[in-house]
């Protein structure tokens, strides 16, 4: 079953309205918890998107567009903004200041049992099955897994390697599929300081590209 869980944009723009989807039946949902602090009142909410210029927040009080508030986005670490939008239970906040995606994703990953967020990424991956290899786009990437958009379907629980551009190859299974995507988990976790300097470049071509 695929596990929906906060994702992190390397991109400086908010996350739109579009970059929300309804949790499906078949999705299990692990969502970063967030503190929200409204004047003097503080609230919890879910964190389901983040970029270094805003995020997607389920919030479990009203929110009116225009609202100012703060969130909490690690210990010690408060951003201001300003809620832009609302749909539904999900409310789109722009920060007043871009805040450091990777860094912030780094030291989600600290501590003895880390939860490995996802980062969307837009890159060409090759997985090898067997003798045959074949080029997939990659949706995002964890320290654990993968996702991927495929036309042509991988067995599950089949051992493939898979390669990212900039990284050596690394060993996986084919974990689930659902809709055109499939679940790689990785063998062996990426080592958290070459993940980071991967995302470092893939940031930099990203916006050397905008």
């Amino acid at each position: 079953m695929p596990i929906e869980t906060t994702l992190y944009s390397l991109g400086d723009a908010p996350p739109s309205a579009q970059a929300d989807r309804r949790d499906g039946d078949r999705t299990l949902t692990l969502f970063r918890v967030g503190s929200l602090m409204i004047g003097k009142r503080r609230e919890l909410c879910l964190i389901k998107n983040i970029s270094a210029g805003g995020m997607l927040i389920r919030a479990y009080c009203t929110i009116p567009a225009g609202t100012r508030l703060s969130i909490e986005l690690k210990c010690g670490q408060v951003v201001d903004g300003t809620a832009r939008w609302i749909k539904g239970d999900t409310v789109g906040v722009e920060f007043d200041a871009l805040v450091d995606v990777v860094e912030l994703l780094a030291s989600s990953m600290e501590g003895p049992r880390p939860r490995m967020p996802r980062i969307a990424v837009d890159c060409v991956a090759s997985i090898r099955e067997g003798a045959d290899v074949y080029r997939v786009d990659t949706l995002d990437v964890s320290q654990g897994g993968l996702k991927i958009a495929s036309e042509r379907p991988f067995l599950i629980g089949g051992d493939v390697i898979v390669t990212l551009p900039g990284l050596p190859p690394f060993a996986g299974t084919v974990r689930w599929h659902n809709e055109g995507c499939f679940g790689v988990t990785f063998n062996k976790i990426l080592p958290l300081p070459l993940l980071v300097g991967w995302l470092h470049e893939q940031r930099e071509r990203l916006r050397a590209t905008a």
